[in-house]
């Protein structure tokens, strides 16, 4: 279900489509075992200078949607449909040749791995200088003073000597910085980060998301974090897009998601967390099971296997029902795809439940 929008008053203009527009994406791969519907039917937007957040287990679709936008389903057996407008251009129908003029330069991505995305046998300048080229009639002396520049505008030392040293002389969180630099070498309009500070320790998984939100601020760019911890995302997006098995259930912006979280998930993620405040030795409470096959997806809502309140609805609607995402009353846009009532999540909750956890993600990092 995508939110509808209002009709307009007589007389009075349409509002301006946003910049990023994704409708009803759909992504499934055909298999030998059956589809597997890594991502089905999900909807959500995204404007200039604002960032997503999309969040989930491993095999929730985080990255698969990712690569949506990148086009890089194209040339694939991917089945890929719906709609992913940027400024009013359809990337899903646009041809390859237009979406690799356009990857890189409009849209960019930090890739989870900068290791495996940085070729072992050039150098961390030459590469960025390769990735501006591609887009620009410049000298390769222009285009390596271009590659130390945003070397130095991301806190690499000494960038000068540094551009000429190859992936495994950089640590962990100087590669990154080194992936966030090729990224942004081009200014692009739309940065996709995919688990940017995946394996990197505390102290400097803030300093990669700080760079992030400062650049963002610098380029005006809209960014997509993909990630699996809410906490990296609670104080850096501006809204939360909640997947599981392929599909959104809970999207609204950061502070609605975390402050009244309305899905079983979302608590369940929120509570799974460490945080500062808790007790010494508090043992944390994580969601039981595992995610579900994508291919065998359960009836009804897909988490129902490992929701401790699905009978808290009556006639068994959880395992025979696929709950529609829904604007929550009272909200704007805060919606859910739960069938639990209001009441009872609140009965549920008790004033006690995912609430507290609100802190949590704030004080994970």
């Amino acid at each position: 279900m995508s939110v509808q929008t209002p009709p307009h008053p007589a007389g009075l203009a349409p509002a301006p489509a946003p910049f990023l527009d994704v409708r009803d994406l759909r992504v499934h791969f055909p298999t030998e075992d059956g589809l597997v519907r890594s991502v089905d039917g999900v909807s959500f937007t995204l404007e200039k200078g604002r960032t997503l957040g999309i969040v989930g287990e491993s095999g929730s679709g985080k990255s698969v949607t990712s690569l949506a936008l990148l086009g890089l389903h194209k040339g694939t057996r991917a089945q890929v449909s719906g709609e992913i407008r940027l400024e009013g251009r359809d990337l899903v129908a646009l041809p390859e040749a237009e979406m690799r003029a356009l990857r890189g330069r409009t849209v960019s991505m930090i890739f989870q791995d900068p290791l495996s995305a940085l070729h072992p046998f050039f150098t961390v300048g030459s590469q960025i200088a390769e990735a501006y080229r591609v887009h620009h009639k410049v000298s390769k002396k222009e285009a390596r003073d271009r590659a130390v520049e945003m070397l130095k505008r991301v806190g690499i030392p000494q960038p000068e000597r540094r551009a000429g040293d190859y992936p495994h002389q950089f640590s962990g969180g100087m590669r990154q910085r080194a992936m966030i630099a090729m990224s942004l070498v081009c200014d692009p309009a739309l940065l996709i980060a995919d688990e940017p500070t995946t394996a990197l320790d505390v102290t400097v998984q803030a300093q990669i998301l700080d760079l992030i939100g400062d650049l963002q601020e610098e380029f005006g760019s809209a960014v997509v974090i993909i990630t699996h911890d809410l906490g990296v995302v609670s104080d850096v997006a501006d809204d939360i897009l909640v997947m599981y098995g392929g599909r959104r259930i809970e999207y609204g912006s950061t502070r609605d998601v975390l402050k009244n979280p309305q899905h079983p998930y979302t608590w369940g993620l929120l509570r799974s967390m460490p945080h500062l405040t808790g007790d010494v030795g508090e043992r944390l409470d994580p969601i039981p099971g595992s995610p579900p096959s994508l291919i065998h997806l359960p009836g009804g809502c897909a988490f129902h296997p490992r929701c401790a309140y699905k009978g808290w609805v009556p006639d068994g609607r959880c395992t025979r029902e696929r709950p529609e995402l829904r604007l929550l009353s009272g909200s704007a846009r805060h919606l859910a795809a739960c069938h639990l009532t209001d009441e009872a999540k609140q009965e549920i909750r008790g004033g006690t439940g995912p609430d507290d956890h609100a802190a949590t993600a704030r004080t994970a990092r």
